[in-house]
């Protein structure tokens, strides 16, 4: 299958299988903290996290049932941070993935509360899960996971990203706005998904080497995700993103378009295009699909 959105769309029932698996039921108390967790993580995401997990790691002959273990623990931790992104103190959304925020439809204590337990969720399912993965292959997967989460990555792109706010005065790509960008979202985006492709080079045995590569392409294909993101901010409708449009600009956020407009983000768009494609002509397997995930994530953003 050659398809990237009919593989997508195929896999995400299997990686919902081991979400609803791996997560606490509701009749599990404190039953209202599970539903609360159900309810974000069931709210219809895309599910690209663990399928870069499942197609790095296959590329490397990995067993898809300990794939989906990794990938769906990066799922939680991808909806812990949607959880609090949208809270007051941060981006104060109402809207996600088409229906209401968390802290809109259970409270913010709540809404804090279900994203603290997801994460450490994420890290009990790493911790554990598979039991068949030799120990050292699951310690590792909890430090690229920390690693991408913490200060050096996600939560400290977000610090940078408040930092900002304000920050766009539209006199075009100074070099230190150039450079705060692309800090802003090799961390705050790119780091999970760089994580989401090593991890699937960790649970395969790839070895330092092939972790590395698949690390490198997942990096590229966070900067051409972000800048996708960037740009459907700016043209999509709320039915097309799930969530509510133009945030970034209204924030007057350091993007890809307030910098170098649209035509300028679609440019550096095909020029991460590239590099990952280059990148991809060295796997092992699966380059055709890969491919298909490339052209892909051009064409959301197009």
């Amino acid at each position: 299958m050659n398809d990237f959105p009919s593989f997508l769309s195929a896999l995400r029932l299997e990686v919902d299988e081991a979400l609803d698996r791996l997560l606490p039921d509701t009749e599990t108390e404190p039953a209202v903290i599970h539903e609360a967790m159900r309810y974000s993580v069931f709210a219809g995401g895309k599910r690209v996290r663990p399928a870069l997990v499942v197609l790095a790691g296959e590329a490397w002959g990995g067993a898809r049932e300990d794939l989906l273990v990794g990938g769906a623990a990066l799922e939680m931790v991808h909806t812990f941070s949607l959880i609090h992104d949208d809270l007051p103190a941060l981006d104060d959304d109402d809207l996600r993935r088409g229906r209401p925020t968390l802290h809109r439809a259970r409270g913010e204590a709540m809404a804090v509360l279900a994203g603290d337990a997801l994460l450490n969720r994420a890290y009990e399912v790493l911790a554990r899960e598979p039991a068949s993965a030799p120990p050292e292959r699951r310690l590792e997967a909890v430090r690229v996971v920390g690693d991408a989460v913490g200060t050096a990555g996600m939560i400290g792109g977000q610090v940078f990203d408040l930092q900002h706010e304000g920050a766009l005065d539209g006199g075009g790509p100074a070099h230190q706005a150039v450079r705060s960008l692309e800090r802003i979202h090799r961390l705050k985006t790119g780091a999970l998904i760089e994580a989401s492709t090593r991890l699937g080079g960790v649970y395969a045995g790839a070895g330092s080497e092939g972790v590395e590569q698949a690390g490198r392409i997942g990096a590229e294909l966070g900067l051409l995700f972000q800048i996708g993101d960037d740009i459907l901010d700016e043209v999509g409708s709320s039915e097309e993103l799930g969530k509510t449009p133009g945030k970034d600009r209204q924030a007057r956020k350091l993007t890809y378009p307030g910098l170098f407009g649209l035509e300028g983000s679609r440019k550096k768009a095909l020029q991460a295009a590239d590099r990952c494609l280059a990148l991809i002509e060295g796997l092992p397997s699966g380059r055709e699909l890969f491919r298909a995930l490339v052209a892909f994530l051009v064409h959301r953003g197009s």
